[in-house]
């Protein structure tokens, strides 16, 4: 069955908390039979909190099945940046809500999964996916991306990982067979959709990041929070010599201390460099958020998202190393107008912020 694709842009300042939050509990509340959720990052206030909190509440009183997993309280590995600063915020604010949650750890990093399924299994399943964790922040003070996907056998791949998540209640080696794909539409055309997951596919995806970029023949453009991974630091900086365009947009407070790392370190270095050529090549813009900290406001350029020519790449994956051990999704969605789409929002924040 063919659906269709719908994607929503968040920039600071630009809408509510409470905007966002309808948009949510709108694809809530058009579940018939199940809706289930797995989230790294999940705690709204006041009217948000409500609007969520209540279209849940409803489904669930309905006899909509509704399961919640979350990242499990933890401890981030030495020398991962990870927000929420407080994750155990997560767990008091589902644990609130009189729902069937259930915490998801791992021995490895995060479980770091932002997606959402109604009526998986059924003709009517859809997916709700992107950079986006469900917290005030995210909704109002950095740039983010949803996509949604009404498509069986798209839905049929993360209900299978969001399966093996909550019968194992752990994250390690999950998503290793839990790939699809499929044709949507997207502006009256045919979109091919492809998602993979991490841990379990996490070195694969990297590398397959990296070929398509590649492999670009025109133009590659980035809204990433984070270009560290080395497979795909390599492949960037060399599409100057190809003669491919690029340009983009980092979060320029978190790149610096990564370089700033990778300077004081002999071995790395050369990612140092690497990462000042694709800039310049690029004439990257940066945001300057504000210094991540316990109590700081998280405003990010949330972003994880590289379009190739006319394949738009999105979802969880951080282009970083530590995100092949995460518990990650990642879409490669081949559309001309969508990646249209997405490089006109792209360029929105290229407006808003100045180069790096």
């Amino acid at each position: 069955m063919t659906g269709v694709l719908k994607p929503l842009f968040l920039v600071q300042g630009e809408q509510t908390a409470a905007w966002v939050a309808k948009q949510l509990a709108s694809f809530v509340t058009s579940a018939r039979s199940t809706v289930d959720l797995a989230i790294y990052d999940c705690h709204l206030e006041a009217k948000a909190a409500k609007i969520l909190l209540d279209a849940l509440r409803a489904q669930d009183r309905a006899g909509v099945a509704v399961r919640i997993a979350y990242a499990a309280p933890h401890t981030p590995p030495a020398g991962v940046v990870a927000e929420p600063a407080h994750p155990d915020l997560t767990a008091a604010f589902l644990g609130q809500s009189d729902l069937t949650v259930r915490p998801i750890g791992g021995a490895s990093h995060l479980m770091h999964h932002k997606y959402l399924i109604v009526d998986g299994g059924t003709p009517h399943a859809r997916v709700w996916t992107g950079s986006t964790n469900i917290t005030t922040a995210a909704f109002t003070l950095q740039e983010n991306n949803i996509i949604e996907i009404a498509s069986p056998t798209i839905a049929a791949a993360y209900t299978a990982d969001f399966d093996e998540l909550w019968r194992t209640g752990t994250f390690d080696g999950s998503g290793a067979h839990d790939e699809g794909t499929g044709v949507v539409t997207y502006e009256g055309e045919p979109a091919r959709v492809e998602v993979r997951f991490a841990p379990g596919q996490g070195g694969a995806i990297d590398r397959e990041v990296a070929r398509r970029i590649e492999r670009a023949k025109r133009e590659v453009t980035v809204a990433s929070v984070y270009l560290t991974s080395e497979h795909i630091l390599d492949a960037l900086q060399g599409l100057a010599a190809r003669g491919v365009r690029l340009s983009g947009i980092v979060d320029l407070t978190q790149m610096r201390g990564v370089v700033a790392q990778w300077r004081s370190r002999p071995g790395s270095t050369w990612k140092a460099k690497a990462f000042d050529a694709v800039v310049r090549h690029g004439h990257l813009h940066g945001k300057r958020s504000t210094p991540t900290t316990p109590t700081g406001p998280h405003d990010m350029m949330h972003n994880k998202v590289i379009v190739v020519d006319d394949t738009v790449i999105t979802g969880s994956y951080n282009y970083s190393y530590s995100a092949e051990s995460n518990a990650e999704n990642i879409l490669f969605i081949e559309s001309p107008a969508l990646a249209y789409t997405y490089r006109s929002y792209i360029a929105v924040l290229l407006r808003k912020y100045p180069p790096a």
